[in-house]
Formats: C-alpha cells, structure tokens, sequence
C-alpha cells in the first residue's frame, strides 16, 4: 500500500511539474537561463509551441554570429519559442566546458541544439537540430 502511494505522489509531482512547465508562454524575448549550473530544459517548454533550446556561450564566436539570427526567428514566429543556455558560469572566462550544464548535456561543441515539438515531445537535437533552425532563418 505504501509502495503505491509513494508511485501515485511522484507521478502527481511530475504530472504539476510538466503541467506547469506547459503553462508557460511565449516571452517577448528569448530568455537566457541555466549561466552554467544544471537545469531542467523541460521546464522551459511552451505548449502549442516549437521550442529552440540554443546551448551557447558567449565566448564562442559562431554562437554568437547565430545569435542575432534566433533573435529574429522568435520575434518573427509566433510558433517558434527560442530559449538560450548559457554553458558559462559568471566567473569563468572562455567556454566553460566544465560546467554543471555542459557536462549534464554532454557539450562537445556549440552552438548545439534542442528542438521541442509544440507536444513537448523532442524533435531533433545536434546536427540535425541546426539544420532545422537554421533552414527556419531562410524561410
């Protein structure tokens, strides 16, 4: 009995935090989060929304070429959210391969990226990722 209350409590916890994470809408600008330290990118999704998670950093030169572009790509689709975590965290000069987050998410390179279908459900993530994003600029 104790068994199946303790399953019953998480699945309720993870159900509010998914619904929760759900509820959220579109920021006027692309939100910035995790500054090097783990985080839950799922938390950040937009239902009815496909969501751009842009692992970044600002010592990286072609992240920060791409940057304007995903800019523009969440201003200009009101179907496209475009959340940025940053792997740095505050004090560490150059990209932070040892970060929390870096390491959470296996960072080899970047910019990497995370695309969420509005389900909440993963859709591409690497190189197959950015091909996607990266056709929505030319569109």
């Amino acid at each position: 009995m104790k068994k199946l209350a303790l399953i019953c409590t998480i699945a309720l916890t993870a159900l509010a935090i998914t619904s929760t994470a759900l509820a959220r809408s579109k920021p006027e600008k692309p939100e910035r989060i995790a500054f090097g330290q783990e985080v839950d990118i799922k938390q950040y999704l937009v239902a009815g929304k496909t969501v751009v998670f842009d692992f970044t950093s600002d010592f990286c030169p072609p992240c920060r070429a791409i940057n304007p572009y995903l800019d523009k790509l969440h201003a200009n689709r009101a179907d496209v959210v475009v959340v940025k975590v940053d792997i740095n965290r505050p004090d560490v000069r150059g990209i932070d391969w040892q970060s929390p987050v870096a390491k959470q998410y296996g960072m080899r390179s970047i910019p990497y990226f995370q695309v969420y279908g509005p389900d909440g459900q993963m859709v591409a993530e690497g190189q197959q990722a950015r091909q996607m994003v990266t056709a929505w600029f030319e569109e």
